[in-house]
């Protein structure tokens, strides 16, 4: 069950303890497509709620398999205040194209007018592999409210040609493969949502920050160290179960299991990834 609670400690911690300021609902880490509409709706709220004056952005994604759903979650989150809506593509009866695809996102961007549309994808998950790059030609005609995109996926090629036709700058690319951020930063994204951040937020902002300074060597090295979390725990099996498991030993805040089809973490992951997470020495020290 959905754990109401919890999302004020949560907040405070990623506030407080990670500087992250922004969040993402609903998405894959949060196991959205996982959820009944009513329960996204809750969570939904209630991250809008405890996240009043302390959090800076809720993007909520209001992806679903059927239009009325992605519908009916666009219209809720308007009607919470959210800034902004993300959608991924619909994964069993797929858009085989451009123009499909676009209109599908039009019907539910339409909506919610008012608030800012990201198009999530993740091409891994859904198998819509679209290019991004193709989708952006004329989509703002189309979707007024279109922001940009959570940009999930390995192409960098995508990626920079996306960023390459940005030449306004007033659409955002959001990347969201953790262990390729500096590659992604290097290109122009300017972003990012991951489920790395919720635990190393920290050292993300301070590889950032090292980016923007530049002084990419520092940049590499924080990035190497996640690379070399992440390669560790990729080996032993890491998906959402595992990373709330994570997420539970390094934050005190208990995240609770999966939900089916997916299962718990071993305990035999927990005590692996904590003992390499707290290997790691990280360039501020920590």
């Amino acid at each position: 069950q959905i754990n109401l609670p919890v999302i004020r400690q949560y907040v405070d911690y990623l506030v407080n303890e990670q500087n992250v300021k922004n969040v993402f609902v609903n998405g894959t880490t949060g196991e959205g497509l996982s959820l009944s509409i009513q329960e996204r709706k809750q969570l939904a709220e209630e991250w809008m709620g405890q996240g009043k004056d302390k959090l800076d952005h809720v993007i909520i994604h209001v992806g679903a398999l059927n239009l009325p759903e992605c519908q009916e979650l666009a219209r809720h989150a308007a009607a919470i205040g959210a800034g902004g809506i993300a959608v991924i593509a619909p994964f069993f009866f797929k858009p085989t194209n451009k123009d499909e695809l676009v209109a599908f996102l039009q019907k539910v961007a339409s909506e919610a007018p008012e608030v800012p549309f990201y198009y999530y994808h993740i091409p891994l998950l859904t198998g819509v592999k679209i290019r991004v790059e193709e989708l952006l030609d004329g989509i703002k005609a189309q979707i007024p409210t279109f922001q940009g995109v959570k940009f999930s996926d390995t192409d960098l090629l995508d990626l920079a040609q996306c960023i390459n036709k940005n030449e306004t700058g007033e659409l955002e690319f959001l990347y969201g493969v953790d262990e390729q951020l500096l590659g992604a930063l290097a290109v122009g994204a300017n972003g990012a949502v991951g489920s790395t951040y919720n635990y190393l937020g920290r050292q993300t902002n301070s590889m950032l920050q090292a980016f923007a300074k530049p002084d990419l060597a520092l940049a590499q090295k924080y990035q190497f160290l996640t690379g070399e979390f992440l390669n560790f725990v990729i080996k032993l099996g890491f998906g959402v179960a595992q990373t709330k498991a994570v997420m539970t030993f390094v934050s005190g805040i208990p995240m609770g299991p999966p939900r089916l089809p997916l299962v718990d973490a071993s305990s035999e992951f927990i005590v692996k990834a904590k003992a390499k997470l707290d290997s790691i020495v990280w360039p501020d020290g920590d």
